[in-house]
């Protein structure tokens, strides 16, 4: 399996996508707006206390107070709100928790109100990103992820994933760890670290203690509402998580970004420089790569699927419900129950990569294909877990009902990712008001010689839906050819299949949009 990430920077952010053999699995954008991110650490200040709700609303300075749940202080709680107070009244000097003296774990019954009080400044950690109308989710068991372990400070615990499976290996890595933790700080072994070389995980231990150095300082100053320590950016997290011997390669069209995580793989695996490459090609780096038609194939309401069949996926506050039919896929009557089973599990395949794909979360029901066979139920069941286990959110899903549905529960701790694939009408753009198509080709020509003639343009080219691209190049006698006997310069025309039809632009040899 070959494992591809695409980096397309533009001026209005960072969009990556990640390819399994070419099918886009995951997409993700970066705005510029980084805040509140999955993992950042705020010194929050305490708003308000809800005894009904067993909870607390602080202020991270987002525009909606941020929710905290007792649940979510963490049983070392009253270790790191000593530590908080005393780092903001310069008496912890040093971010060391080796003379720290630990403080006993909060009861887990007990009430918000004992530990907490208005005004309080208080150390925390985003665990879910604001949603709709919601501020953030936080959290006071502080964690910091590296690329072998998570970091845990006010803790003496050494945990290690259960997906390490052989007993040896993890007698091995607990030792290694063990060996060189810092006294009150715990750590949580990744399945990455599996056969890791101890110079490794040695090397990613400092870096997270250099992390908590750096949190440690900022927190000395700060005043509340502040962020103290950021997670890493979308496309450095997603290759500390996923990076390993399956990646082939990573495709960035900017080269100050390609340099950033050139430093940035050099530093978390040595050697694996080279699947960085640059790409300069004039195409979009997303129409190269086929991720512009995947997107619009599956961010719609209706998305296809390659055996005739399709999905209706609609969208609720509360719920998604995926609707899963056989379209001109028609069996014969003896055979209704094959074509079912064969239709749902091409369905429950497609279904787990667009839960991935969009981040979809929270409740998702999708009514199957009705089967008659309890064993074919079980068997699609157990094929749809299958294909959820490379999901890395936490999830739960059910056995198919009497009426053939199946419910599935999924962690949400960022905003579904909305894409629109429908387009406007490109003539009229919903007036009702239609221009002669006919009538582009000539106001796309007229401005070429604007740019060429009058405006002495060194280079132009064209980009436009791949239709229009077809509708300019082919043939002996084609348009771009007219018009090279004419203004006596050859046009670049480049295809573009996010643009709506009759939409274009030109643009220069750098790839900047020429304004007329």
């Amino acid at each position: 399996m070959s494992v591809e990430l695409v980096v397309d920077s533009k001026p209005s952010g960072v969009v990556i996508a990640l390819l399994k053999d070419g099918k886009l699995v995951e997409l993700h954008e970066e705005n510029g707006q980084i805040d509140y991110a999955v993992g950042d650490l705020y010194l929050g200040r305490v708003r308000k206390i809800v005894p009904s709700l067993n909870a607390a609303f602080v202020d991270v300075g987002y525009e909606k107070d941020a929710f905290l749940h007792y649940l979510d202080l963490g049983p070392q709680f009253s270790s790191l709100n000593d530590f908080t107070k005393n780092t903001l009244s310069k008496k912890q000097k040093s971010s060391k928790l080796g003379y720290f003296k630990l403080r006993e774990d909060i009861d887990k019954n007990g009430k918000i109100e004992d530990v907490l009080s208005a005004s309080q400044p208080i150390l925390v950690q985003v665990a879910k990103e604001p949603i709709s109308s919601k501020g953030p989710r936080l959290s006071s068991e502080v964690t910091i992820a590296g690329r072998f372990l998570v970091l845990v400070p006010f803790s003496n615990k050494v945990s290690i994933s259960q997906k390490i499976k052989s007993y040896e290996e993890r007698d091995r890595l607990r030792d290694i760890v063990k060996g060189i933790l810092p006294k009150n700080f715990g750590v949580i072994i990744r399945t990455v670290a599996e056969n890791k070389k101890v110079s490794e995980i040695d090397s990613d231990l400092k870096d997270l203690i250099k992390k908590w150095d750096k949190m440690h300082n900022k927190l000395q100053y700060a005043k509340p509402p502040k962020r103290v320590l950021g997670e890493l950016n979308r496309s450095s997290s997603l290759l500390r998580d996923m990076l390993n011997e399956s990646f082939t390669n990573i495709h960035v069209n900017d080269t100050v970004l390609k340099d950033e995580l050139h430093k940035y793989i050099s530093s978390i695996a040595p050697g694996r420089e080279k699947i960085l490459k640059h790409y300069s090609g004039k195409v979009n780096i997303f129409e190269r790569f086929g991720v512009n038609k995947q997107i619009k194939s599956l961010f719609g309401k209706k998305v296809p699927l390659s055996g005739g069949g399709y999905l209706i996926i609609e969208h609720t506050e509360a719920m998604h419900v995926i609707d899963v039919n056989s379209g001109y896929r028609k069996g014969a009557e003896d055979n209704q129950e094959d074509n079912a089973i064969t239709v749902n599990i091409e369905a429950a395949e497609e279904i787990a990569r667009i839960l991935r794909l969009r981040d979809m979360g929270g409740i998702i029901t999708i009514d199957f294909i009705d089967m008659h066979k309890r064993e074919n139920n079980k068997i699609l069941h157990d094929k749809f877990k299958e294909f959820m286990k490379g999901d890395r959110a936490k999830h739960n899903i059910l056995p198919p009902s009497k009426f053939g549905i199946i419910e599935v529960t999924r962690q949400r701790v960022r905003p579904e990712t909305e894409i629109r694939t429908a387009e406007s009408c490109p003539t009229c753009n919903g007036t009702g008001e239609v221009q002669a198509s006919i009538l582009l080709a000539e106001q796309i020509e007229n401005n070429l010689k604007y740019l060429i003639k009058d405006r002495k343009e060194p280079h132009v080219s064209l980009v436009v839906h791949p239709y229009l691209e077809a509708y300019f190049t082919k043939g002996l006698f084609s348009k771009r050819w007219k018009w090279y006997r004419s203004m006596k310069k050859w046009v670049s025309i480049r295809p573009n299949s996010s643009f709506h039809l009759l939409q274009y632009k030109f643009v220069n040899k750098k790839n900047e949009e020429i304004t007329l």
